[in-house]
């Protein structure tokens, strides 16, 4: 899912790819999307998605996380090791032209 979001100064990488999964379910949800499996990059998204109560400083974005996450049945998130991701092969070339 592509598009534009208004950018905030976040805190670290991590906290950046909180806001873009929680960003990314508000416009499924908006579509009606309810099956959703994500695939992403960073395992730590995968983790703290996985286990929330081990990342006390990402309260705000646990929270809204599980507000959206109701919406969706199933919801799975798994992660993509960069070597096996073909959208990043193709967001890299992309960039290069």
């Amino acid at each position: 899912m592509m598009g534009a979001m208004s950018i905030r100064r976040i805190l670290s990488p991590l906290h950046a790819e909180c806001e873009a999964l929680i960003w990314a379910m508000k416009c499924m949800k908006t579509l009606r999307i309810s099956e959703v499996v994500v695939a992403t990059e960073c395992s730590q998204l995968v983790k703290m998605v996985s286990t929330p109560s081990e990342w006390p400083a990402f309260t705000k974005h646990k929270e809204e996380f599980l507000r959206c996450k109701i919406f969706f049945h199933p919801f799975t998130i798994q992660h993509i090791p960069m070597a096996q991701s073909t959208m990043t092969d193709k967001l890299t070339q992309g960039a290069k032209n």
